[in-house]
This record gives structure tokens, C-alpha cells and sequence, in this order.
């Protein structure tokens, strides 16, 4: 097959091309395909397609089918696993050459559009949550002044008697209800954008989670020292990922997990996308631990107040995280199994493109 003259047209395009023969032993593939099979061209010449990728389906045998019967088709969000292990989902549509009995298969990667749309949608669903969530807490702030401050004038009235200690109870459970609100509302000040250093917060973290974290549990860093200062508010970054460090070890604590391990990981990626702006360069931290994962009905739900799946905790802390997380014009994703629960937060650097 004559396709030399081809080969600068076909590199640029940003569809994957493979060019099989009736055996799907590969003749052809262009840049974008490389990319997508982490392969090299040169290598996988007259090697068999299957040897790349599989999926869960009949893929090849439908690719034959085609050939044979000189059909074409398109295929809609495939599961792919690669050689490698890397999984992706395709659009991808298969063309027959019946008379020179080859098949040209074009596939269209969706992971990045499918997140992207699953962001901004998560984020458009955080945003009213958020806004509802602060409306209750003024709604039911607003009457805890009157509350508190009728019960202190009932304690003077009161002093030194014995019902005395029932206003006392209402102080401090309209104190208590206060911080709960307080939380609630998170930050009210705005972000001081500064240069910090990344792994300067993180080493104040390890610091503060080791003051309370039990001898057995380990803290391991794994830091990329290429990533350059971001733009951020140092307090509000340590509050927020101190919350999940913290969710972490006493998640391990909690279950007893004989060598509880916490890893604090730091790495670059590049052009990535949160929400509708395309980043060039951003900071992606994981926080992962081997406690027993969170139960799969929550997974969904755990970036919104008052969900939790600890007895003790509040269901505020990650939301909190959230929410300083997104001040910052980025995102925390969750994935969890059991014995690997990661986080995983990504804060911009430098430019945006729309």
C-alpha cells in the first residue's frame, strides 16, 4: 500500500489511524495513534493490532466481520485496555477495502471530554449546593444570638440556683450549633494570591499529622522538586488538604490497619482541563492511603456537607477542602478500593486558556 505521500497529511490530524491488513497485522498508524497506543510506529509494523489493546467485547472480530462482509461501522464509548495496562474509551469507526483487503479503523480518545463534562457538571452541582448550604446556615445563625443571649439573661436571673445549669447547657450547645455554622460558611475572607511553594505546605502538614498520627501509621513523601511556586493562599491550602490528610489517618487509626501508610505525592501535568479553562501547566498532589476505602453508595456524595462515613465525623471537612480547592480554580477527585483510597487535588500554574 502506497501511503508515503500520505504520511504528513495523516500525522497532523488528530485522529487515531490504523491501517490493518485481512489478519489486522498493522501496515500503517499516523502520530495521533502512536500517542493514543503508547507505541512506536516503527515497531509495530506487521505486528497484530490485538497485540496493543484488547477489550471487553468482540472489537476484532467485528473489525473482520466488516472486511468480510465490506461493511463499515462506528462504535461508541469502547472500553480499550492497552498493553500497558492503561485504559481509555474510544469513539471509533472501522472502513473496509474489501478489494485490497485492508481495514482502517479512526478512533476518537473521549477520557478527557467525558471528565471534562463530568467536572463542570460536578462543579455546577458543588456551586448549588454550596449557595443552598450557606442560605441554612445564616437562616439558622441568625436566631442562635437571640437564643444565646436570652438564655444568659435567664442565667443572671437565675444565679445561683439549681435550674441555673440548664442555661448553661443552652449556652453551649448554641456555642456548639455557632461553630457548626461557622464551618459551615467556610472562609469568608478572600484568597491572598502569593507565591508558595508547594512542598513547604506539605512539609508543615507532615509535621502537624505526625503530632497526632499513631506510631504505626507511616507518612511517605514522594515529591516531584521540579514543580514551580504557585499562586495561592497558604492558610487556606494547608486547611484544606490538612483535612485530608488528617481524614486519612484516622481512617486507619479507626480500622486498626496493622502498617497504615499515607502517601503524599506531588506531580506535573500538562495541558489539563478543569471545568471549561485549559490549563498548560498544573500541580497534581495525591493524598492516598491503604485503609479499607470508602463504602461505594458514598463515593459520589462525599464532597458534599454532612456526608460521611466515619462515626465521629461531621461531614464537613472534605467539602471545606472543596471548597478552598475550587477558590483556587481547581478541582479534588476521589477514587477508592479497598486498600487504596487516593485523592487527588489539582491547583493551576501560570496561564489559562479559555
Amino acid at each position: 500500500m502506497q501511503n508515503v505521500h500520505f504520511d504528513k497529511v495523516l500525522d497532523n490530524l488528530l485522529t487515531a489511524i490504523v491501517v490493518m491488513d485481512a489478519n489486522l497485522n498493522i501496515q500503517y498508524i499516523n502520530a495521533a495513534a502512536e500517542n493514543l497506543l503508547s507505541v512506536s510506529g516503527m515497531h509495530t509494523h506487521g505486528k497484530n493490532f490485538n497485540d496493543y489493546f484488547c477489550e471487553n467485547d468482540d472489537t476484532p472480530y467485528s473489525i473482520q466481520d466488516a472486511l468480510k462482509r465490506g461493511v463499515n461501522f462506528t462504535k461508541r464509548r469502547a472500553r480499550w485496555q492497552l498493553s500497558n495496562a492503561r485504559e481509555m474509551t474510544v469513539d471509533y469507526t472501522v472502513t473496509p477495502d474489501a478489494d485490497d483487503g485492508f481495514v482502517v479503523l479512526e478512533a476518537h480518545p473521549l477520557d478527557r471530554l467525558l471528565r471534562i463534562s463530568r467536572d463542570e457538571a460536578w462543579i455546577a452541582s458543588q456551586e448549588t449546593t454550596n449557595n443552598m448550604v450557606r442560605s441554612m446556615a445564616h437562616e439558622i445563625k441568625n436566631p442562635l444570638g437571640g437564643i444565646r443571649g436570652a438564655a444568659q439573661l435567664l442565667s443572671r436571673e437565675l444565679s445561683g440556683h439549681d435550674l441555673d445549669e440548664f442555661t448553661k447547657i443552652i449556652i453551649d450547645e448554641t456555642d456548639r450549633l455557632r461553630r457548626l455554622t461557622d464551618r459551615m460558611l467556610g472562609p469568608n475572607k478572600p484568597v491572598a494570591h502569593k507565591p508558595i511553594n508547594i512542598h513547604e505546605i506539605l512539609e508543615h502538614i507532615v509535621s502537624v499529622a505526625r503530632l497526632d498520627a499513631p506510631e504505626h501509621i507511616q507518612i511517605i513523601k514522594d515529591y516531584d522538586p521540579s514543580i514551580p511556586d504557585l499562586l495561592g493562599d497558604k492558610e487556606q491550602l494547608i486547611q484544606a488538604i490538612l483535612n485530608i490528610v488528617n481524614n486519612a489517618v484516622q481512617a486507619l487509626s479507626e480500622n486498626n490497619i496493622e502498617h497504615g501508610c499515607v502517601n503524599l505525592k506531588t506531580r506535573i501535568r500538562r495541558r489539563f482541563t478543569i471545568g471549561r479553562k485549559n490549563h498548560q501547566l498544573i500541580a497534581e498532589l495525591s493524598v492516598i492511603d491503604n485503609g479499607p476505602g470508602i463504602p461505594p453508595e458514598l463515593i459520589e456524595d462525599i464532597f458534599f456537607p454532612m456526608i460521611t462515613g466515619r462515626a465521629e465525623g461531621t461531614g464537613l471537612g472534605l467539602a471545606i477542602s472543596q471548597n478552598l480547592i475550587t477558590r483556587h480554580e481547581g478541582l479534588i477527585e476521589c477514587s477508592s478500593v479497598p486498600g487504596k483510597t487516593e485523592f487527588k487535588m489539582y491547583l493551576p500554574l501560570g496561564n489559562t486558556n479559555a
